[in-house]
């Protein structure tokens, strides 16, 4: 059974940086579907970085484009990485990494629907 568990949130000023992580456990995540997702209070859950592991293919939300990287280790390929910039208080949010099973095709990588492992989330504040 697959399992994740993310690190790395906390509460930073508008402009500031944090690095989300998220640990695997239960497959190898060589040629998988992984990625962030995030869920406001009172909206669904979105899409904001997700990328497929065996060709490092990466796929960004329009609203983070530029200040967001999602990464594998280059090590270690259990973990995966967001390192968030240029923070906006809009990106307030509990933090989800999310994978999904070997050999699953996603038509939209940034849709949940197509996400079967979840972790527990970690909370991002920005405030202004």
């Amino acid at each position: 059974q697959v399992q994740l568990v993310e690190s790395g949130g906390g509460s930073v000023q508008t402009g500031g940086s944090l690095r989300l992580s998220c640990a695997a456990a239960g497959d190898t995540f060589t040629s998988h579907w992984m990625g962030w997702f995030r869920q406001a209070p009172g909206k669904g859950r979105e899409g904001v970085a997700v990328m497929f592991t065996g060709a490092q293919t990466t796929y960004y939300a329009d609203s983070v484009k530029g200040r967001f990287i999602v990464s594998q280790d280059k090590d270690e390929d259990s973990l995966l990485y967001l390192q968030m910039n240029s923070l906006k208080p809009q990106d307030t949010a509990m933090y989800y990494c999310a994978a999904a099973a070997y050999g699953t095709y996603l038509e939209d990588p940034l849709d949940p629907v197509g996400f079967n492992y979840w972790g527990q989330g970690t909370q991002v504040t920005v405030s202004s």
